[in-house]
């Protein structure tokens, strides 16, 4: 079996290396796999490193379900110099005292850290891809336009020092740990740390350990994957269609309820867990994936409710 045909369908999971765009890694990841229907659930910015989940074929279609997940981030800041990016790779736009700088002490960015951890109020930087009127805020920003800067809610889980501040010689840095809902940009905590501390900084490293279920562990790079498919072996960090994780559910149809779901006819299912409006993966008999419905109605007390295939793939 060729490698092109093993990877039709389902979740490849990435080591990204530095310098180059998401969209850099699923252009060479469709030339290796033969799978022009290659996409990915969530960004990492150029100088970023780490997991990065890639979807093929039938998989573009979860896209929305895997894009939520959870992240889990180690990184660096460093202290007393601001950018416009708020990374390295940005101009400078302050430069705190030396004085400052020097004065600067652990316990001052853990509770900066503690400051922005819980449910906080998040606005993306400047320069990013996120999209308003129709235009990406760094388009604008290259363009010397006014940049909106809309917030939103996110949720921290966990942001805290790993170790101490490092001055070796040069400006201060403090490796840190970001557990956080999707939507959250470890470039933004990064400047508004440097704020709170008084000295300005900005994101020197980031790299992403985990994505909802997914971890960097089982990645591969993209070198990697090359040798697999070249030798006709499954690579590491493939994860097949049928087997794809989702954050809800799971039903188990019959033969009867099987033919309804792919003419995406509404199914009457017991020992329903779940609400109206939730999600639900449903698989066949074999175990193999066949739809994404939502629970449309809820009977009684017992268990018992009618679900609405709403992405089907059988």
């Amino acid at each position: 079996m060729s490698g092109r045909t093993k990877l039709e369908d389902g979740l490849l999971l990435i080591d990204k290396a530095a310098g180059g765009t998401s969209h850099d890694m699923v252009q060479r990841a469709r030339r290796i796999t033969g799978q022009k229907k290659t996409g990915h659930s969530g960004t990492l910015d150029p100088d970023a490193t780490g997991l990065l989940v890639l979807t093929l074929g039938r998989a573009t279609r979860l896209t929305r379900f895997l894009i939520r997940a959870p992240k889990v981030y180690e990184g660096e800041v460093t202290f007393g110099v601001a950018t416009d990016t708020y990374d390295a790779s940005g101009t400078p736009t302050a430069e705190a005292d030396p004085a400052a700088v020097a004065a600067l002490e652990l316990d001052d960015v853990r509770a900066a850290m503690a400051g922005l951890s819980g449910e906080i109020e998040h606005a993306p930087p400047p320069y990013s891809a996120k999209k308003v009127g129709g235009k990406k805020l760094y388009e604008l920003a290259r363009e010397g336009k006014e940049v909106p800067r809309e917030t939103k809610r996110v949720t921290v889980f966990e942001l805290a020092p790993l170790g101490g501040l490092e001055r070796d010689g040069g400006a201060p840095r403090l490796r840190f740990r970001l557990a956080c809902s999707s939507g959250t940009y470890a470039r933004t905590l990064a400047h508004e740390i440097g704020e709170t501390v008084g000295t300005g900084g900005h994101l020197s490293a980031l790299r992403r350990l985990k994505v909802g279920p997914f971890a960097l562990a089982d990645a591969a790079t993209l070198d990697e994957l090359e040798t697999a498919v070249a030798a006709g072996e499954t690579p590491r960090g493939w994860v097949p269609f049928d087997t794809i994780p989702l954050p809800f559910g799971e039903i188990t149809a019959d033969a009867q309820q099987e033919e309804r779901v792919a003419h995406g006819q509404t199914v009457l299912v017991r020992d329903l867990a779940g609400d109206e409006g939730d999600w639900v993966k449903l698989v066949d008999r074999r175990g193999q994936f066949i739809a994404v419905g939502t629970i449309v109605e809820r009977i009684g007390t017992g268990g018992v409710g009618i679900v609405q295939p709403r992405v089907v793939f059988k």
